[in-house]
């Protein structure tokens, strides 16, 4: 399956609450009108991938989020290229050559957290931005 839409309505157990946060996540990268890819790695993870529309762009990845399969149940990990975002709450963690063989910062989403979405969603402009301007 690599289609985020049946990927969600088959999600049935959901013990941290992760996947209205994925929603959230998908329909606020949706505002960018990005490019998505999904790719799902059966009992690994699954990953959302937005990219930037604008043709010859460095690096047109802007946000990865990675759904990851527990055994305690789904976590996210929502990555960006590190020189794309800033941290000012320092949640996020620093992952070198993470991000497709190059230096990313990843955020780890348990649960749902209206303020840390909210701060996910600033990363995402700000990422957004950043490639879009060539800062990456």
């Amino acid at each position: 399956m690599n289609d985020i839409h049946g990927y969600l309505e088959s999600w049935r157990k959901d013990p941290g609450g992760v996947r209205p946060v994925v929603t959230r996540l998908f329909e606020q990268l949706q505002k960018y009108e990005p490019d998505f890819e999904f790719v799902v790695r059966e009992g690994v993870s699954a990953s959302l991938r937005a990219r930037v529309r604008k043709p010859g762009t460095a690096r047109p990845l802007f946000c990865l989020v990675d759904i990851v399969e527990d055994a305690d149940g789904r976590w996210l990990s929502v990555c960006f290229y590190a020189d794309t975002v800033s941290d000012s709450n320092e949640s996020g963690n620093l992952v070198p050559e993470g991000l497709l063989g190059e230096d990313g910062y990843c955020f780890d989403v348990d649960g749902a957290d209206a303020e840390y979405e909210g701060y996910l969603f600033d990363r995402i402009a700000q990422a957004h931005a950043a490639v879009l301007a060539g800062n990456s």
